[in-house]
């Protein structure tokens, strides 16, 4: 069972859960952003959103996740293979925060329009 095709899927998802609870065990940034999206999910059934709208925030909140999960991989991997300052691996870790930057400055923008009106109604 183990070199089926489904034993493999099973033991992909096991690396990828063991994955998921490292980043939020030890990454502060991926623990900021769980309780964000724990929030959002709180105001979600608050406001009784409609499934459009939890499907938006839905997507902004894994696409800040994901995000955040590649960058803490990519400084990793950096710092491994030049632990000591240098300046591509400096620009390499900025391009990778400027990536969660932009996931955020989307989420966040999702956020206003779904949740503005709700708040002035």
């Amino acid at each position: 069972m183990q070199n089926s095709f489904l034993g493999k899927r099973i033991k992909a998802c096991q690396y990828a859960l063991k994955g998921a609870y490292i980043l939020i065990k030890t990454e502060p940034p991926v623990q900021v952003q769980v309780v964000i999206s724990i929030l959002m999910i709180g105001l979600g059934f608050y406001f009784d959103i409609t499934s459009t709208e939890w499907i938006f925030q839905i997507f902004a909140m894994g696409l800040v996740l994901s995000l955040e999960a590649a960058n803490t991989a990519i400084e990793e991997i950096a710092d491994f293979i030049y632990p000591n300052f240098h300046h591509k691996i400096g620009l390499i870790k900025d391009m990778a925060a400027g990536a969660v930057f932009f996931a955020a400055i989307t989420a966040i923008t999702v956020g206003l329009i779904i949740y503005v009106p709700y708040f002035f109604n």
